[in-house]
């Protein structure tokens, strides 16, 4: 009788595992396609909808409208990889992995973790949801917040762009990874000393633990946390393309043209469209090279305030960690960016 009911308690176990595999396959197949459908739909929407626009309303319209489906292309990729991190960190990463690989003192661990962002190759939305995750793990807020901050500055795909669009320039490349990675301590040791914990919505868990050795529970959860990062975080997206491309088309290009005599006005300049241009990490280093323009430490601005500040990125831990986080944490992160751009430019170019 007791080996009748162990095999039937395997069997059980096995159609658990079966369909929580099948569970998280539909999931991961269903964001997939929605993600595809959704770039496909904003690329068509892109080529149309400016010939549309012009057709009933204004060439103002049109270039809105160009502008807000070139964030959201540029962005959705990059937030699919980040929820998709964020659901596998969530699910099968135990606490205790973070617990050995980060020092215990908070102080210590932001360092670590800002340099441990070299190996996320994404953008600033794939970087949001990924901090919410670790935070769920059990990581310091500070040492994830500086993991936010450097991993859409410092990985792999952004320094090798930077070479591409300044080639025979090492000293550019070397100073947006120096003034990205000084920001993103900076801003960690100053949520130690003076981040306090009711500024700070910490995300929630969705589902409730379960036991570690039940791969059917660890599957349900990677498909709840996927389902549930990619729509709350693309809502946002799409709130801070809309913004950018509202800025794109109310502010009068006369208007910019007037700070570039000056070196301290086009360092300020580049560091606010950096803001509101939200162009991904992975591409700022090619727009920041066309401003010919500009000097040498205003384009360096604009490549390391960039993947730190913007408006999606804002919007993003809006929605995440709350609005009052979002705005102070934005406002000094945005100060500490342009001063690190400063001093790294004076001191390297």
């Amino acid at each position: 009788m007791e080996n009748q009911r162990s095999a039937v308690d395997g069997r059980r176990d096995a159609l658990r595992v079966v369909d929580g595999v099948r569970l998280a396959v539909r999931a991961l197949v269903y964001v997939t396609l929605g993600g595809v459908a959704l770039i496909a739909i904003a690329t068509v929407a892109s080529v149309l909808g400016p010939a549309l626009a012009l057709d009933l309303a204004t060439p103002a319209m049109a270039a809105w409208w160009t502008v807000f489906t070139a964030v959201v292309v540029q962005g959705v990729p990059f937030l699919l990889l980040g929820t998709l991190v964020s659901a596998a960190v969530e699910a099968f990463v135990p606490e205790r992995v973070f617990s050995r690989l980060l020092p215990r003192n908070p102080a210590l661990a932001v360092p670590v973790a800002g340099a441990a962002g070299v190996v996320l190759p994404g953008c600033e939305c794939a970087s949001v949801p990924v901090a919410g995750s670790l935070m769920r793990r059990g990581v310091a807020p500070a040492a994830a917040l500086a993991f936010l901050l450097s991993a859409p500055a410092i990985n792999p795909v952004v320094l090798v762009a930077t070479s591409i669009a300044f080639p025979g320039q090492p000293l550019m490349v070397a100073g947006r990874l120096v003034a990205s990675l000084a920001a993103a301590v900076v801003m960690g040791w100053l949520w130690v000393r003076f981040g306090k914990e009711q500024w700070l919505r910490l995300p929630k868990g969705r589902t409730a633990p379960t036991a570690p050795s039940s791969g059917w529970a660890r599957l349900h959860d990677f498909r709840s946390g996927l389902q549930h990062d990619f729509l709350h975080a693309g809502g946002f997206l799409v709130v801070g393309a809309a913004a950018a491309a509202t800025f794109n088309i109310v502010v009068p290009r006369s208007v910019l043209d007037v700070f570039t005599g000056s070196p301290w006005l086009s360092v300020l300049l580049l560091a606010v469209l950096a803001v509101v241009l939200c162009v991904c990490s992975e591409a700022d280093a090619f727009v920041a090279a066309s401003l010919t323009g500009f000097s040498p430490t205003a384009r360096l601005a604009f490549m390391v305030v960039g993947p730190m500040v913007d408006l999606k990125l804002i919007a993003l831990q809006a929605g995440t960690f709350g609005r009052a986080f979002a705005l102070r944490f934005s406002a000094v992160t945005w100060l500490v960016a342009v001063t690190s751009s400063v001093l790294v430019g004076w001191w390297l170019l």
